[in-house]
C-alpha cells in the first residue's frame, strides 16, 4: 500500500489531510504518553514504602524525592516543546519512549539495595522527569495532525488517557509488589518491618516490556508531517499576551492536578498516618488522578461542541471551592474525617479534569497552527512544575495554609478565564 503524500499537509482541508494517519498517530502517541506519565509518577508510588524496607529517610527527604520529578519534568518540557517541528513525531515518540528505561531500570535496582546513596536516589528521581517532559513534545506534535474542529476531542483523549498513567502506576504498584513477576521470580523480595515480604522493585520493572513495545510501534507506524520551525522562529509565542494568560490558567488546572497527584500519598501519610487504623496511602492515592484523567478525556468532545472556555471557567470555580472544602479536613482529630478529605480531593481532581480539557481546546482556537503547538508545549512545561511547587510548599507551610493559597490562586485564574474567554462578549471567545 502506498504511503500518503504529506508534502502539502493541511488538516483544515479534506484533500490535504489523511484522517487514518492522524488517528493512528494519536493512538500510538497516546499509548506512549500513558507510559511517560507512569514513569513520571513512579517515585510517588514507591516512596511511601521505602522506609518500610530498610531505608531511613526523613519526611523532607521523601518530599524531595517525590518533588524532583516535577522539577525535571518542567525543565525538560522547556526542551521537548521545541522538538516536534525539528525531529518529527516518529523520532520524537520513539526517543521519548526509549528514555523511560532509565528511571524504570534505575528504581528496580534501588529498591533492592538499601545502601543506595541519597544522591543517587535524587538523580533517579530527576530522571523520572523525562516522562513528564515528553508531554510537551507529544501533545504539541499531535496538534499538527488534526483540524481545529477536532482539536478538543483529539487532545482531550490523548491528554486524558495519558494522564491515566498516573493512576495506573499508583494502582498497579501496590498490587505487583505483592509477588514475584513471571520470569523474574528469582529476584529476591525485600522484608518489611512487619515481617512480610514485598517485591518493591516490581514497581519499576513491570512496565519495561510495554516501553519497548512503544518504541517499536513508533518506529514502524509513525511519520513526520512537513511542519518545520527552528528554535528562533518558535520564540514568537512569548510576544503574545495570551501565552501568559493561558500559562497561568493551565498552571492552576494541570499544575494542581500533577502536584496533588504526586504528593497525595504523602499528605495522607503525614496528616492521617498517626491515627489507629490509619488509611493506607497507596490504597487511595490513585483515585483522584484516575477521576481527573477520565473527566479530561470525556470532556474533549463536549469542548469541541460548546467551546473550551466555559469548561475552563467551571473547572476553575470548582477547584476553588474544592480546595476550600478540603482545607477543613487537614487538621483532623479523628480518623473518621478522612472521608471528608478524600471527597474534597476527588472534587479537586474532577474539576481539574474539566479545566484541563477546556484549556487544550482553547489554545488551537486562540493561536495559529504552528504557534498553538508552541503554546501547548510552553504552558504544559510551566504546569509540569506542579509536583515541585506542591512538594516545596508542603515542606515550607502547613497543608491547611497551602490549600488556602491554592484557593486564592484558583479564584484569580478563573477570573482571567471568565474575562478574556468565557463571558458573553469576551474579546477572545474560545
Amino acid at each position: 500500500m502506498l504511503k500518503p503524500d504529506l508534502s502539502n499537509w493541511d488538516p483544515e482541508h479534506a484533500e490535504t489531510w489523511d484522517s487514518k494517519l492522524a488517528w493512528r498517530t494519536l493512538w500510538i502517541t497516546t499509548y506512549s504518553l500513558t507510559l511517560t506519565f507512569a514513569a513520571w509518577y513512579l517515585v510517588s508510588a514507591i516512596a511511601p514504602r521505602l522506609n518500610g524496607i530498610g531505608f531511613d529517610l526523613s519526611t523532607e527527604q521523601l518530599y524531595w524525592l517525590v518533588a524532583l520529578p516535577g522539577l525535571a519534568g518542567g525543565l525538560l518540557r522547556l526542551v521537548f516543546m521545541f522538538l516536534p517541528p525539528i525531529l518529527g513525531s516518529r523520532v520524537l515518540v520513539a526517543l521519548s519512549s526509549g528514555l523511560l528505561l532509565l528511571p524504570m531500570i534505575g528504581w528496580t535496582l534501588v529498591a533492592r539495595d538499601t545502601s543506595t546513596p541519597y544522591w543517587v536516589m535524587l538523580a533517579l528521581s530527576f530522571s523520572a522527569g523525562i516522562g513528564g517532559g515528553a508531554f510537551s513534545g507529544l501533545m504539541a506534535s499531535t496538534s499538527y495532525f488534526f483540524p481545529k474542529r477536532l482539536a478538543g476531542t483529539a487532545l482531550g483523549l490523548q491528554a486524558g488517557i495519558g494522564n491515566f498513567g498516573i493512576g495506573l502506576i499508583q494502582l498497579l504498584t501496590p498490587w505487583v509488589v505483592g509477588f514475584g513477576l513471571l520470569g523474574t521470580a528469582a529476584l529476591t523480595p525485600q522484608s518489611e518491618e512487619n515481617g512480610q515480604f514485598v517485591w518493591l522493585h516490581n514497581g519499576g520493572l513491570v512496565l519495561i516490556p510495554w516501553v519497548l513495545l512503544a518504541v517499536l510501534l513508533s518506529l514502524k507506524y509513525l511519520r513526520k508531517v512537513p511542519i518545520t520551525a527552528n528554535f528562533r522562529q518558535q520564540m514568537d509565542i512569548f510576544t503574545i499576551k495570551h501565552t501568559w494568560i493561558m500559562t497561568a490558567i493551565y498552571l492552576m488546572s494541570f499544575g494542581a492536578f500533577s502536584g496533588l497527584a504526586a504528593q497525595m500519598g504523602l499528605i495522607i501519610l503525614n496528616v492521617y498516618g498517626d491515627f489507629e487504623n490509619a488509611p493506607d496511602p497507596l490504597a487511595f492515592a490513585f483515585i483522584g488522578p484516575v477521576v481527573g484523567a477520565l473527566v479530561r478525556a470525556a470532556s474533549g468532545p463536549l469542548c469541541d461542541r460548546f467551546g473550551g472556555a466555559i469548561f475552563t471557567f467551571i473547572g476553575g470555580a470548582g477547584m476553588a471551592a474544592g480546595t476550600v472544602f478540603t482545607a477543613f479536613f487537614l487538621t483532623p482529630t479523628d480518623v473518621g474525617e478522612f472521608s471528608g478529605f478524600l471527597g474534597g480531593m476527588i472534587a479537586i481532581f474532577f474539576f481539574s479534569g474539566l479545566a484541563n480539557a477546556g484549556t487544550f481546546k482553547q489554545m488551537p482556537m486562540i493561536f495559529p497552527k504552528r504557534q498553538a503547538g508552541g503554546a501547548i508545549g510552553w504552558t504544559a512545561a510551566i504546569a509540569a512544575f506542579g509536583p515541585l511547587i506542591v512538594g516545596l510548599s508542603l515542606t515550607a507551610m502547613s497543608p491547611t495554609a497551602f490549600f488556602v493559597g491554592c484557593s486564592v490562586f484558583c479564584v484569580l485564574c478563573t477570573g482571567l478565564a471568565w474575562f478574556y474567554y468565557a463571558r458573553p462578549g469576551a474579546p477572545f471567545p474560545s
